[in-house]
């Protein structure tokens, strides 16, 4: 789109000058020149969206992709994402977009057009995902208000300010936010200064009616360490609640990391047994296909309920009022009304 559209938080300071407010940076931005993230720009004392409606990258996926295991099982999000992002991690599997670009691409897909291909793929919802969210959360924002019948979830770093998080919680039903580490973590591979607004918008996000999921890239050497492991787990159980559910998820070598090693199994078992240990009762591995798991069992009587494989539903042993069909305990899920209704009769 050619159109410049103006973004909905920022402050208009002295000489043409703008500070944004959609990500804690917070970035003040002179006349003609774009903030941390590249993709929002000063014009005439007004902040615009260079990305507003451009499709980098959209398709169709499982909602288990995303990760999401609670929210909707067995359903099909289209997935778009804009080029750009807040933050400049070593270990970015999708670098080319959110990084590593010169000139601003994209594909025309404003608000309605998404809305049209994803009823036309037969998908039942929205996930805004692949780079970050917040930096186009206006195209993102606009696509969720007209959605209509769909559901709309973020894929998320979490690096977010409380203004934007308000401005798409009327809209958003589910989101994963990616909790990379603690705060020396994130200022030597993220580029985050301070991490600490992170955990705000958890909590934030977690008193707003919105169904939140986390995930933690385990990267070796880096943030596996079992006391950086209980050290997040432990704040998930007293910020988030016992039924968070909880992805540890398997490193592959990329971008600035190509020289480390990929996440050992064992490593990804020890975090998954620490956290149940915490009381966490939804826990989960990552890209370890056939994984025991990748499933969930019930936090009561310890039977099967959702088998999964990789991103796939394999059995649905839940009643319609997503009870253990064995004794009955409630489970944690929501988007109910987005299942498909063969998993009932499977």
């Amino acid at each position: 789109m050619d159109k410049e559209v103006e973004t909905a938080i920022y402050e208009e300071l002295e000489s043409n000058t703008v500070r944004c407010g959609v990500c804690p940076r917070r970035c003040t931005i002179k006349e003609g020149q774009s903030g941390f993230c590249r993709v929002r720009q000063n014009r005439g004392g007004k902040l615009v969206s260079l990305v507003y409606g451009r499709a980098v990258s959209y398709g169709v996926d499982p909602i288990e992709k995303k990760p999401l295991f609670h929210f909707a099982p067995g359903s099909r999000a289209f997935s778009i994402a804009t080029m750009g992002c807040n933050l400049r991690c070593d270990f970015c599997q999708n670098f080319r977009i959110s990084q590593e670009w010169k000139d601003i691409e994209g594909e025309d897909l404003p608000p309605k057009e998404a809305i049209k291909k994803a009823k036309m793929h037969d998908c039942d919802g929205i996930a805004y995902t692949y780079t970050e969210p917040t930096v186009f959360l206006e195209y993102a924002h606009d696509t969720m208000k007209s959605s209509e019948s769909l559901y709309n979830v973020f894929v998320s770093n979490g690096y977010i300010t409380e203004e934007a998080v308000d401005y798409v919680v009327p809209y958003l039903d589910a989101i994963n936010v990616d909790l990379k580490g603690d705060a020396d973590f994130y200022r030597r591979h993220c580029n985050v200064p301070d991490p600490e607004p992170i955990f705000d918008a958890l909590k934030i996000l977690s008193k707003r009616n919105i169904l939140v999921e986390v995930t933690n890239l385990l990267i070796p050497g880096e943030n596996d360490s079992e006391a950086h492991i209980r050290e997040r787990v432990e704040w998930i159980m007293k910020n988030l609640g016992e039924d968070t559910p909880v992805h540890f998820s398997r490193f592959k070598p990329d971008y600035r990391m190509k020289n480390k090693k990929p996440t050992p199994i064992s490593t990804l078992e020890k975090a998954i047994k620490i956290a149940e240990n915490c009381g966490l009762n939804y826990v989960y591995s990552g890209n370890v296909p056939g994984h025991k798991s990748e499933s969930t069992f019930c936090p009561n009587c310890g039977e099967l309920v959702i088998k999964r494989h990789g991103f796939t539903v394999e059995e649905f042993k839940l009643k319609e009022s997503m009870e253990c069909h064995n004794c009955s305990e409630k489970i944690f899920i929501e988007g109910e009304r987005w299942i498909p209704e063969k998993l009932f009769k499977g």
